[in-house]
């Protein structure tokens, strides 16, 4: 069944006016085409709605009344869904569904959302954390609207918006030998045990650091924590590479640790914001984009 909200807006103007001629007036439209769409209507619901009066105008018939009646109804919850519309794209109040990758997210995202309450108070994030995988399923399926990660094999569906890149640092006990040098070679590094972070995609470019040189790192002990991989470090269990530095140079046991710059070349990674290539993002997400760009380059 095929017709239009104009046509019905048409109709009921004709009814609150009382004829076609004050109708198109009100609309601004022509008088031909607001009869046309009345006929339309009437010859697709095989209805009469109004009794022409030649030179008077017109009144509803019975059938008209209650058509017009529903029609009213229908017009009003379109314009109740086109303001909620409006709602979610344009407001800067609501939900923001945003995803972020678990070893960035503590580190950064506090800041950021503490700053985003107090710019934006009316926006409340929902979050989810999780590895690469996760979140380009949450992000292709609609589930978030933006995601914090690094650009490590994304989807060629994501839009990826740049806001700093990070170097690869490693990380030992401080009582470890290598400790005491200002920068540390892969060389010197393969021969030690490797606590490595092992999350999808991260742990394949962690391993192709070394490989890249013609080196086979030692893996000793794998974890999915970024928080147990600088604890085993700091416990002498080997040494870990890592991206983001906390504030602190300790484990959560209280034991401490050295970051030291790699001598060699070694690939970097830039943090973005993602989001679906296709996706029109709402005020929302913009202002959190905003946000970022201000913020990231102060913050770690």
């Amino acid at each position: 069944m095929q017709y239009t909200l104009r046509q019905l807006a048409y109709l009921v103007a004709v009814a609150d006016h009382g004829s076609v001629t004050a109708a198109a007036n009100a609309l601004y439209t022509s008088q031909p085409g607001i009869s046309s769409a009345i006929s339309q209507l009437e010859d697709q619901f095989g209805l009469q709605f109004f009794i022409r009066h030649h030179a008077k105008g017109v009144s509803l018939t019975p059938a008209g009344q209650s058509f017009v009646a529903a029609a009213r109804n229908l017009l009003a919850h379109a314009e109740e869904l086109s303001q909620h519309a409006t709602d979610l794209s344009q407001s800067l109040r609501g939900k923001l569904e945003l995803g972020c990758f678990s070893t960035i997210a503590p580190i950064f995202l506090p800041r950021l959302m503490a700053q985003l309450r107090s710019d934006y108070p009316d926006i409340a994030v929902q979050l989810r954390e999780g590895d690469t995988e996760q979140l380009q399923r949450s992000l292709l399926s609609g589930e978030t609207e933006l995601a914090l990660l690094y650009d490590l094999d994304l989807s060629p569906q994501l839009f990826r918006h740049k806001l700093r890149t990070q170097q690869p640092y490693a990380v030992l006990p401080a009582n470890h030998p290598l400790a005491r040098a200002g920068a540390v070679s892969l060389i010197d590094l393969a021969e030690e045990p490797m606590v490595l972070l092992d999350l999808p995609h991260s742990r394949e470019y962690f391993l192709s650091v070394f490989r890249q040189h013609g080196l086979e790192a030692r893996v000793a002990h794998r974890t999915v924590s970024f928080e147990m991989a600088r604890g085993l470090v700091a416990a002498g269990c080997g040494f870990a590479l890592l991206h983001l530095k906390p504030n602190t140079a300790v484990s959560y046991a209280g034991d401490p640790l050295v970051y030291l710059p790699i001598v060699e070349d070694v690939p970097s990674l830039d943090i973005v914001l993602a989001w679906p290539a296709e996706l029109r993002l709402t005020r929302r997400a913009e202002a959190f984009v905003t946000l970022c760009e201000r913020g990231m380059g102060l913050l770690g």
